[in-house]
């Protein structure tokens, strides 16, 4: 479940134009078969292909897929023992298999985000008390 990156500046190139045509109505044909883009595929496929259009990775996993540990370990960006601390600590969902722990894609994102959220509260929190302290921007 490796990601996917376009690391050569002319794949990076080609997908930038690519996207400045991507809009709801378009059509993307391969051969003879076109495809009319509806509001949500179009919207599906800008948000794969901008990131790696940036050279940015980009990985797509199904919601229901069961990760292993360590392949829920690279989504989040951290260790592996690091993330079985957070599903023993109840954290994160998980069942097991045999000795073997799961997780469920959908419970992993949702932790991700729940995290992003409450790091940009405390990033909040943080710059109104420098600037009631008259020391933040």
């Amino acid at each position: 479940m490796g990601a996917l990156t376009f690391s050569r500046k002319e794949e990076r190139e080609s997908l930038k134009a690519f996207l400045a045509h991507l809009r709801p109505g378009a059509h993307l044909r391969l051969g003879e078969t076109a495809l009319e883009l509806t509001p949500e595929l179009a919207d599906l496929l800008r948000s794969l292909l901008e990131p790696l259009a940036q050279g940015e990775p980009v990985r797509v996993v199904p919601l229901e897929a069961e990760l292993t540990t360590q392949e829920a370990a690279d989504i989040l960006g951290v260790s592996r023992p690091y993330l079985v601390r957070l599903l023993e600590e109840g954290k994160i969902p998980f069942r097991r298999v045999g000795s073997h722990r799961r997780v469920r894609a959908q419970d992993l994102l949702a932790y991700l985000e729940a995290s992003r959220k409450e790091g940009r509260k405390l990033l909040d929190q943080l710059i109104a008390e420098g600037q009631e302290l008259g020391i933040g921007y």
